[in-house]
């Protein structure tokens, strides 16, 4: 019983991180400026629906594993993807495909990630993990800084249309989704059992 249920851990850490690479590539994609110019804002909007949705799954599938505190954060901050992204679709369906620039990341959700991602490159530390883990983490820390960014120049400030920070808006957003798309890939990369047992253990 315990080899079946290190089985499905791993299994579990494994399609985690799969679902955290395709919502990352989804986020990447969406928030280049010329891809959501040709798609359309509708279309733009979806991908970062579905983007969300991935987040979501990757981060349910990871709750229960230590650190708990992180993987329940990481868990609540895709659920306000969730929602911010439903209503950036919402508002983008009444002007059709007439283009923009999509959803850009909420402060909410943006905080939780960043907290998430704190306490588990902490516990990475505690812990002594090996290279790829910490290199991981930290991936995941510094993605979620830039997200933070984003969605601090995505800010409007009172009495006017324009973003804070346009820059930061794009660049946090694609930078972001890349360095969670590249930590997802390394853990998807084969392991000895012994390390892939002892991984298992940490959240992201």
């Amino acid at each position: 019983m315990s080899g079946e249920g290190g089985a499905w851990e791993r299994n579990r850490v494994l399609l985690s991180d799969a679902s955290f690479a395709v919502g990352s590539v989804c986020f990447a994609l969406a928030a280049l400026p010329s891809i959501a110019e040709a798609l359309g804002a509708v279309v733009t909007n979806v991908v970062f629906v579905i983007g969300s949705i991935f987040f979501t799954v990757g981060a349910g599938l990871a709750l229960g594993l230590p650190n708990r505190s992180s993987s329940v954060i990481q868990f609540v901050g895709t659920l306000f993807f969730n929602v911010s992204t439903s209503l950036a679709l919402a508002a983008a369906v009444p002007a059709g495909a007439a283009g923009g620039t999509g959803w850009r990341p909420d402060a909410y959700g943006s905080t939780c990630f960043l907290v998430s991602s704190v306490l588990a490159v902490v516990a990475l530390a505690r812990q002594h993990a090996g290279a790829r883990d910490t290199t991981g983490g930290w991936l995941n820390l510094v993605g979620s800084v830039l997200f933070g960014f984003a969605a601090v120049g995505a800010f409007e400030p009172p009495g006017t249309d324009a973003l804070l920070s346009p820059f930061w808006t794009g660049v946090g957003t694609v930078g972001g989704a890349l360095c969670f798309l590249a930590a997802a890939l390394l853990g998807l990369v084969p392991r000895p059992r012994a390390r892939a047992q002892r991984a298992a253990t940490v959240s992201k």
